[in-house]
């Protein structure tokens, strides 16, 4: 019987969209998924989830519960790890208030930047102990890893442990599905191709399906005829400028670059519409819907949609929309866009599919780092994950890539090597972090944030 290990299930709405994908495949209807955090209460809440989900599905699975790490990983034949170190308080808003004393300002801080390069840091060192405790119970099984940033932990991952792992993202799709509706083309008529660097990836191919029709010419009229949504200025605008159209959103990217995100010239952030401290307004939502769901865990119940508004009074308007589909979508089971289960059937069941993955830089993309982690397409079957050799990509986009690659690296190399200075030099690298600070200024915010972060962070030499 197969199972499935959830590290950090306390991400209830996520674990929800996995449990749900992965029971509702016949063949893995009675696979046991055990949900493992060191939040009790949270850990509550999904546990409530799953029985939810199991009584909409008739399924009859074995679910367990536990805050052992070492004890969920025991005959784990999948581990799916959605952990985020330090949490909301205190990592997330010391990430984002110390840069601020600096005049440096950030939207979401998970994948680069300066709150990209210290979340690299607390979570590389826990991610390496799962992947040594995979490698003592169960070796042979696959890490599919969804925490963030993305690429350093893969990185790191790859050159600390032998352990079988993929790094998975839905940027991809969901980009795609956004562009769809953007030139009015159903997405089940969409053909893409993509490659890169997680969050950084482009659409090499963007056609209609069966014809091989070119639907980037449609994309541009959006963009010449002014109608990109307001929430994704900066990508259709770096579209523009590049000749292809990146996978990540536009607050995100928006960090990403030097060209944005400046103290110095405030209007562009109302021209391209960035929303600063956007993640610390998603989080804000996220912590009134699990204080619902503690709320209506405790009646044996999902709350209702109208105390979600009542309790969601003052929150922007745009993450209450978001809070409130996602305590919902408890309700409801339906399939998701993310690659977990997809991955899971395949080599369950031998049947192949494609999907992106986040993947060592063998030979994969030519003019990237050897070593370094890139997003391609990946066939999957009983085989395992087989990334395909995509070659060479555009100069203009590996060359945007390497930037961010640079920071990775230097990142990877301060969490293994323990060396004080690769943080200060993965900050000077940084292209945001770069164009706004100068370096006594960098250092200074830099050894701010390794005290602030305390015991999260391991010490440096």
């Amino acid at each position: 019987m197969t199972k499935v290990t959830f590290i950090g299930a306390g991400s209830t709405v996520f674990a929800k969209n996995l449990m749900g994908d992965i029971w509702s495949y016949p063949e893995l209807a009675d696979a046991t998924i055990c949900l493992m955090d060191i939040d009790e209460k949270r850990l509550g809440q999904s546990a409530q989830v799953a029985r939810h989900i199991i009584g909409a599905l008739g399924n009859n699975p074995i679910v367990e519960t536990t805050t052992d790490r070492r004890e969920a990983l025991s005959g784990a034949d999948y581990v799916v790890c959605m952990i985020q170190v330090g949490g909301y308080e205190p990592a997330t808003v010391i990430d984002f208030e110390l840069p601020k004393k600096y005049g440096l300002r950030q939207t979401i801080g998970d994948t680069l930047g300066i709150g990209g390069i210290m979340r690299g840091l607390r979570t590389i060192p826990v991610l390496i102990d799962i992947a040594k405790d995979m490698e003592a119970i169960c070796p042979g099984a696959l890490l599919i890893n969804y925490a963030n940033p993305m690429c350093m932990n893969q990185w790191a991952l790859s050159r600390a442990s032998g352990i079988r792992t993929v790094g998975l993202c839905h940027s991809v799709p969901g980009t795609a599905h956004e562009l769809a509706r953007d030139i009015g083309v159903p997405y089940t008529d969409i053909n893409y191709l993509v490659a890169g660097i997680n969050h950084m990836a482009f659409y090499l191919k963007f056609e209609r399906r069966g014809t091989g029709e070119d639907l980037y010419p449609l994309i541009a009229q959006v963009a010449e005829n002014g109608g990109a949504p307001k929430w994704n200025r900066v990508r259709y605008e770096m579209f523009k400028r590049l000749g292809y159209f990146v996978t990540e959103s536009s607050e995100h990217f928006s960090e990403y670059v030097p060209y944005f995100i400046k103290e110095s010239a405030p209007e562009l952030i109302e021209r391209f519409n960035i929303p600063l401290d956007e993640y610390i307004e998603r989080c804000k939502a996220g912590i009134v819907s699990w204080q619902l769901l503690e709320k209506a865990e405790a009646e044996g119940r999902i709350p209702e949609e109208a105390e979600i508004m009542a309790a969601l009074e003052g929150i922007n308007p745009m993450h209450k929309e978001w809070t409130v589909r996602s305590i919902r979508s408890l309700k409801e089971v339906e399939r998701s866009v993310e690659y977990g289960s997809l991955i899971i059937h395949s080599m369950e069941t031998g049947e192949a599919r494609t999907i992106y993955g986040n993947v060592p830089n063998d030979g994969v993309i030519d003019n990237l780092p050897d070593g370094c982690c890139v997003e391609v397409p990946c066939l999957v079957d009983a085989n395992g994950i087989q990334p395909t050799r995509i070659g060479e990509i555009p100069p203009q986009l590996a060359a945007l890539m390497r930037t961010n690659v640079n920071v990775q690296a230097l990142t990877v190399e301060a969490a293994l090597t323990g060396k004080r200075e690769h943080i200060y030099h993965a900050a000077m690298l940084d292209p945001h972090t770069a164009a706004e600070l100068t370096l006594d200024e960098i250092w200074a915010l830099v050894d701010e944030l390794i005290e602030a972060h305390g015991a999260y962070l391991p010490a440096y030499r």
